[in-house]
């Protein structure tokens, strides 16, 4: 939603701001100039970008409408799914999550947190570390780096989309001037007309440069700029499961672990720790 309000104020902003200047918006339109900055744009986008890039451009699309999903209740729901599986871990040892580890569809524990349940690749992530930590894994510093290794490789594949994104921001005023240019090339076999003719064929040309920069300053730099944003959010929930994990690896208590997973939070949506511990009141650890 905060996607689509956005473009409208852009696109509104901007016609508008040209009607209400007396213009007339039926000038911009200049359907050839359109084809050959976003068709070249597009033909860029597929020469500069890996298969697994131009793939997952459709979920791309839908994670930028959808926005963060992680929200406060999501991070709530979070601390409280890791007090449960540590608190269950020191009443009846790390053995005791086994079950739950190995099928989390069936597990009565993630199905108390519907959310995280349906987030595949969150839970696929505390799965693997608590099995890891049920076979017997007992060095936290070598679990540690192998999580960063992880997290950085997953940074890397989401950096891959920002990046693509803000390519065709870069590039497209430059493939405006391309379409600005042909324009004026065009104009200039028609010089012997009248001075109506030229004004037109001429304003027609910098309507290139104009599209140009409309959409890589209003949608693609803002759009690359908005998934990054989200996939910061989604980088700071695998932090927190990881700051979690590494202190009940240490011995701490439920409580003091998802303290250090509390921590690791941006401000704007860490719960409290009154908030976190009302929450966790009334969990099950079966």
């Amino acid at each position: 939603m905060r996607l689509i309000v956005g473009l409208l104020v852009v696109i509104v902003s901007v016609f508008g701001g040209y009607a209400a200047m007396g213009a007339h918006l039926e000038v911009l339109f200049q359907p050839f100039e359109f084809v050959i900055i976003l068709g070249a744009a597009i033909g860029a986008f597929v020469i500069g970008n890996p298969g697994s890039v131009l793939k997952s451009m459709g979920s791309t699309f839908a994670t930028l409408g959808r926005g963060s999903r992680y929200t406060k209740d999501a991070y709530l729901e979070l601390l409280g799914l890791q007090y449960t599986l540590f608190k269950l871990a020191k009443s009846k040892g790390n053995l005791a999550l086994e079950a739950h580890v190995e099928n989390p569809g069936d597990s009565s524990i993630f199905a108390q947190f519907p959310g995280f349940a349906n987030d595949h690749h969150a839970v696929e992530f505390m799965c693997d570390y608590l099995r890891m930590i049920t076979l017997g894994t007992e060095n936290a510093y070598e679990l540690e780096a192998l999580m960063d290794e992880e997290l950085e490789t997953h940074h890397q594949e989401q950096e891959r989309m920002v990046n693509a994104l803000q390519a065709l921001a870069d590039g497209t005023p430059a493939l405006g001037i391309v379409a600005a240019v042909l324009g004026v090339i065009k104009t200039m076999g028609s010089i012997d007309q009248p001075p109506e003719v030229l004004g037109h064929l001429i304003g027609g040309a910098l309507v290139g440069t104009f599209f140009g920069v409309f959409c890589a300053y209003g949608f693609f730099a803002p759009m690359a700029q908005s998934l990054r944003n989200i996939y910061e959010a989604e980088g700071k929930y695998y932090l927190s499961m990881k700051a979690g994990l590494l202190a009940h690896m240490a011995g701490y208590a439920p409580a003091v672990s998802i303290e250090f997973a509390r921590k690791a939070l941006m401000s704007d949506v860490r719960p409290t720790f009154a908030e976190v511990e009302a929450s966790t009141a009334t969990l099950q650890a079966a």
